[in-house]
């Protein structure tokens, strides 16, 4: 019998990734969320800027420089939250489980 294949590790190796997905549940993915929605909301004020300032090209200038950096903000976003499933699923980590969502901490 290898180590690998001890009670012990894979007792460990569950307990991790469940750690994981549960982290990954309760803290990555509401951050990411919560910047993607910031990015989103800057990319909605330089449009509003874009079109309030028909007359004055520098701030249509500076409003579409607030569309760009909103769009790259949620490029980059998507990208992390695909980079992040992409290790997860291949560690074999399940993060789409509903139990691996926060629940009530018992309190001692």
């Amino acid at each position: 019998m290898t180590p690998i294949d001890s009670p012990a590790y894979q007792s460990f190796m569950e307990q991790t990734a469940e750690f994981v997905a549960r982290v990954n549940a309760a803290i990555v993915n509401p951050i990411l969320a919560l910047l993607f929605a910031a990015a989103l909301l800057y990319f909605l004020w330089g449009g509003f800027v874009f079109i309030i300032s028909a007359g004055n090209d520098q701030a249509r200038a500076e409003g579409r420089q607030h569309m760009l950096w909103g769009v790259i903000g949620m490029v980059v976003m998507v990208s992390v939250f695909a980079l992040l499933n992409i290790g997860l699923n291949t560690f074999g980590v399940n993060s789409a489980d509903p139990q691996m969502l926060p629940q009530q901490l018992p309190i001692n």
